[in-house]
């Protein structure tokens, strides 16, 4: 009987230190997955992450690949600036406003001491270079023929114009590795647009839809903005063009003979213009000629002289809003 029990007490003594063991290598196990678990979101997901395959973004000269996540991004046209904002992303480097310089005032708090890079016709490449970008936002417009040497700077994209909103987000999105942002900006952008449609259609019913010219005096010459940035977002709500137009295969029609005042005619005129003693001269002399007069909004006193930087000169997703507030505060319009 005691060798039974001595023999019975040495294997329980053997469970026993197996079990310990077993107890210490599942310890073990769960601290280095809650290690390998904390290590993955330190990263951002580990594995996928590192794994990130190099993206391929086509634009208006051909295809830029992108390696990685950009952070440091140059953007150097208006439009893409606006964008930028947008997405609530402050770039490295920017070119200076056209107006306002040297940064439109409707974006000044959102890059303040943000280096200016030159201007959008001109950027320094060497400043840019300086920067260690590691995206470059451009237009073909302005940047086709320095293509090359920003592209040797930074992965560089490139949009075919300055005016297409939509389309910079779109391409900027895609390229900073930020299309459900992107997403969203266009969404809310659609929603707002078929609110305001419904709004307009409701309040004006028979009159509507109204006809409009976008207009702009210079010191020697009127224009009609028949497309471009403002143009693109009043057809978009509905409105149409001005109704005695000839030739709408032009996006700026220069008019230099008041004879010409009947093409501008339309039910709401919108203009801009500069301070400058000579433009006021040559709005005066157009808007003191018999056939101004003549013309639907002058009848009705829907003449209103508007932000040439929102309307015009912003190019982005932001002004495309600001100018959505000015249309529905000046048609009384209720959103």
């Amino acid at each position: 009987m005691k060798y039974t029990h001595s023999k019975s007490t040495f294997f329980i003594g053997i469970l026993c230190l197996f079990m310990f063991f077993v107890l210490i290598g599942c310890g073990q196990s769960d601290e280095q997955t809650s290690a390998e678990e904390q290590d993955e979101e330190s990263n951002g997901g580990g594995q996928e992450t590192e794994n990130q395959e190099p993206l391929e973004v086509s634009h208006a000269l051909g295809t830029t690949t992108i390696e990685e996540k950009p952070e440091r991004i140059v953007t150097l046209y208006q439009g893409a600036t606006d964008a930028a904002v947008a997405f609530g992303i402050t770039p490295v480097g920017i070119v200076e406003s056209w107006r306002e310089q040297p940064i439109y005032e409707y974006l000044r708090d959102d890059l303040k001491d943000i280096p200016i890079v030159g201007q959008e016709t001109q950027p320094n490449l060497e400043e840019i270079h300086q920067l260690d970008p590691d995206l470059i936002i451009a237009s073909q417009l302005r940047h086709e023929e320095i293509y090359d040497q920003l592209s040797a700077i930074a992965p560089t994209v490139m949009h075919e114009t300055v005016f297409e909103f939509k389309e910079t987000v779109e391409l900027m999105g895609e390229a900073m590795m930020e299309e459900d942002k992107a997403s969203e900006l266009l969404n809310a952008w659609d929603d707002r647009v078929a609110n305001l449609q419904d709004k307009l259609e409701t309040t004006y019913g028979d009159q509507w839809p109204y006809h409009v010219s976008v207009l702009n005096f210079r010191a020697d010459h009127a224009r009609i903005y028949v497309t471009g940035f403002a143009g693109s977002i009043l057809d978009e709500l509905g409105f149409e063009g001005p109704k005695e137009l000839t030739d709408d295969s032009q996006a700026v029609l220069k008019l230099t003979d008041k004879e010409s005042i009947t093409e501008m005619n339309a039910d709401v005129f919108y203009l801009f213009m500069d301070d400058e003693e000579a433009v006021q001269k040559t709005y005066q002399e157009w808007t003191e000629h018999p056939l101004w007069d003549e013309l639907d909004a002058a009848k009705t006193d829907q003449i209103h002289r508007v932000d040439e930087v929102i309307w015009n000169m912003g190019g982005g997703i932001i002004a495309a809003n600001l100018m959505l507030d000015d249309i529905s505060d000046r048609l009384e319009i209720q959103e």
